[in-house]
């Protein structure tokens, strides 16, 4: 234990020294049953902690910010995945890096350790700010309108450890494209911005497009257009006033109906922005200036000379050449990118990959959102070399971003709400392509996206052709399905196509489904035709049709009721992978965090931060009301009904001659400054001491 805190003395980052030393007291106090089980489970999520589907391991989610990694940080992560790991990387369609088969225990080291070279699993999880994605070719892209990655790093920078972010209804996701083509899909994203220029006043000036109240999971929604132009000095203002809002009025108690799409799908978008500016004088600043150069060009090669290939497989050069290489807009130079089947490679081809960087390329890797890996800054001399080396580890598989280029999330091999596996069907799908249609590996239209389940973590839902994990009933038999959609996809400039559900096939017959498709796609298709104006000309209905044989469960084969890559018959099971914990007094529970809400606002403001101070005495207020709400057996959601319900049943208790709503919701109505953070803290202070004293007969009675 002294070495582990010495360890993070080394660190010299007394807010990260902290946050590992309090996930350590947590696990803690947890083990020894202080700790209720769905509140710590919070907590571990929100840095990056995630129960597996097998008994007492857990995922590890490293958190990329905008998929960007340097050569030292790629070697860290592969020195910590063979520490506490299996050695194997995954990354995911965030842009971060996820590690399984980690011992609880030891995650509190283990991020000490990836924390020596930057690294965080802050937020990466839970019901937090996410990782911010953006284009990955952002910076190189002879065609985007401007670099956006400072903007993503601006964003993430600003929103990490904010205490707006910490505990939401549910997740929040941001994303940033490059240009109008919307390669990171802002138009699923609950924020998505796509840059803009305009001349004001002679000056061209920089902004964003924005959407907004995206998301995908089992209710699929459309983003709406919140400003066709916002100035980038408003992005930061503008976001923290939307998750103020979401974090205040968004639904708590139906987990499912608590993204920020139902808030908006309930209230309006006229009224929700309404909301947002009614914010406006609270936030922590009024403008934000982005610095440009925050983000700085990736280091560039020493002009080394690779050398020469005697043994050079041309065939397979050229392939990788024409699906995996481009030219930048720095001319003279080229990006590599790198398909990564089901996004998983080793530690071992992660520090091979580390030194060819290092000699050959910018030091500035990205993490795509399809789950691969792109290079950047390699000369044109030098490619020959590059693919050659890339190849020797398993990393020069062309047809980057085609149809063979399957996304997938992990399903039942490792994820609790998996139904079917996704890794397995995957594999099967790439090798039919690759043996019976091995032309598909140039078609960058076909996109085929793949989830163990209906949330949508292989993007099923924005598929061309996308299959989700179900079920089917053959009798008294359950038979592992795959649920198939078609036709979505991204329009271009924050709009997309959610995809059909068209029909539900046992899962082994997935294979038959897509060359079913594929067949009659090649057969009946016009010249130049698309394959998504291919079904909208169709219909659904044409499709239904073509694929209800293999939808038949009359004549279920023993096969069948098995899954991919598995051997025993299928059972239809969720994972268990989250630790026990005993029966405890959940209103204590919520007193602790309560309280623990009030010491950050002290802490907070004692260093000056007032504007968190401000919002962990908000925060304070809330939690204690809905504790003392749950003490007499009424339920709560939002934090505005929280505040309204606390008003009706219990004020004149504690705020005698003023209204609860307009203590609380003055957060709202006054700047920032140290006068209301102090006057705001003094009355988070007494409202927690009145608590404790109505709280301490009632631990009395308990005791005797």
């Amino acid at each position: 234990m002294q070495s582990f805190r010495h360890e993070l003395e080394d660190l010299n980052n007394p807010v990260v020294e902290k946050d590992i030393i309090e996930l350590e007291r947590k696990i803690r106090l947890f083990r020894e049953g202080k700790i209720d089980e769905e509140k710590f489970r919070s907590l571990r999520l929100a840095r990056g902690v995630y129960g597996q589907r097998q008994p007492g391991v857990q995922m590890i989610r490293i958190k990329i910010p905008y998929g960007k990694l340097n050569v030292a940080q790629l070697r860290r992560i592969a020195d910590v995945a063979d520490e506490y790991s299996n050695g194997n990387l995954h990354t995911t369609t965030r842009q971060d890096i996820q590690i399984h088969y980690v011992s609880l225990d030891r995650t509190p080291q283990l991020w000490a350790d990836l924390e020596k070279d930057a690294i965080t699993l802050r937020e990466a999880c839970g019901n937090t700010v996410r990782n911010i994605t953006a284009s990955y070719l952002a910076g190189i892209d002879p065609n985007e309108v401007f670099d956006v990655s400072p903007y993503a790093h601006a964003l993430f920078d600003y929103f990490l450890r904010h205490p707006v972010g910490q505990e939401l209804g549910r997740k929040f996701k941001i994303a940033f494209s490059s240009g109008e083509k919307d390669d990171a899909f802002t138009f699923m994203h609950d924020l998505g911005f796509i840059p803009k220029v305009i001349i004001e006043n002679g000056e061209e000036q920089r902004g964003f497009k924005v959407v907004l109240g995206g998301g995908l999971g089992a209710q699929p929604v459309l983003a709406k257009t919140a400003f066709e132009f916002l100035h980038e000095d408003q992005i930061i203002p503008f976001t923290e006033g939307v998750i103020r809002v979401f974090d205040r009025h968004g639904e708590r108690a139906r987990r499912h109906k608590a993204r920020i799409k139902f808030l908006i799908e309930e209230i309006g978008l006229e009224k929700f922005l309404t909301l947002v500016k009614e914010e406006q004088k609270a936030l922590r600043v009024q403008s934000f200036k982005i610095d440009r150069h925050k983000v700085p060009v990736a280091v560039l090669p020493k002009n080394k000379k690779a050398p020469h290939v005697e043994d050079l497989d041309i065939d397979a050069y050229d392939a990788w050449l024409k699906t995996n290489v481009i030219e930048q807009k720095q001319r003279g130079y080229f990006a590599v990118k790198i398909r990564l089947s089901t996004g998983d490679f080793s530690t071992t081809a992660a520090r091979q990959l580390a030194s060819l960087v290092e000699d050959f390329a910018g030091d500035d890797i990205r993490i795509t959102i399809n789950q691969g890996l792109l290079l950047k800054f390699i000369l044109p001399e030098n490619l020959p070399f590059v693919f050659h080396q890339l190849n020797a580890i398993g990393l020069a598989e062309p047809g980057f971003d085609s149809a063979l280029d399957i996304t997938s999330c992990p399903g039942t091999d490792t994820c609790n709400l998996g139904i079917t596996s996704s890794y397995g069907i995957t594999r099967e799908l790439e090798r039919v392509i690759k043996s019976e249609y091995p032309e598909l590996i140039y078609n960058n239209d076909i996109k085929i996206r793949i989830s163990g389940c209906m949330n949508s973590c292989g993007q099923h839902t924005i598929a061309n052709i996308g299959f989700h994990g179900s079920t089917l009933k053959s009798g008294q038999l359950v038979v592992p399905a795959l649920q198939v959609l078609l036709g979505g996809g991204p329009l271009g400039n924050g709009e997309g196509k959610i995809s059909d559900k068209v029909i539900k096939v046992p899962a082994k017959r997935g294979p038959a489904v897509l060359r079913t498709l594929l067949n009659d796609y090649e057969e009946y298709s016009e010249e130049q035709e698309y394959f998504n104006a291919y079904y909208e000309r169709k219909g659904e209905k044409y499709f239904y049709d073509l694929l209800k044989p293999l939808a038949s469960t009359e004549t279920i084969l023993p096969e069948e009721l098995i899954d991919w890559g598995h051997d025993e018959t299928y059972k239809q099971a969720i994972g268990v992978g989250e630790c026990a914990g005993v029966a405890i007094d959940l209103v204590a529970t919520m007193l602790f965090e309560t309280e623990e809400k009030l010491l950050s606002a002290k802490e907070s403001f004692e260093e000056g931060r007032f504007a968190d101070s401000i919002y962990f005495s908000y925060s304070t207020l809330v939690s204690g009301a809905k504790a003392w709400l749950v003490n007499h057996g009424i339920k709560t959601n939002s934090q505005h009904g929280i505040i309204k319900d606390f008003e009706i049943h219990a004020e004149d208790t504690f705020f005698a001659g003023q209204s609860f709503s307009s203590i609380a919701f003055a957060i709202r109505d006054r700047e920032p400054d140290q006068q209301f953070a102090a006057s705001y803290l003094e009355q988070a202070l007494q409202f927690f001491d009145q608590l404790k004293q109505l709280r301490q007969p009632q631990i009395a009675a308990q005791l005797n």
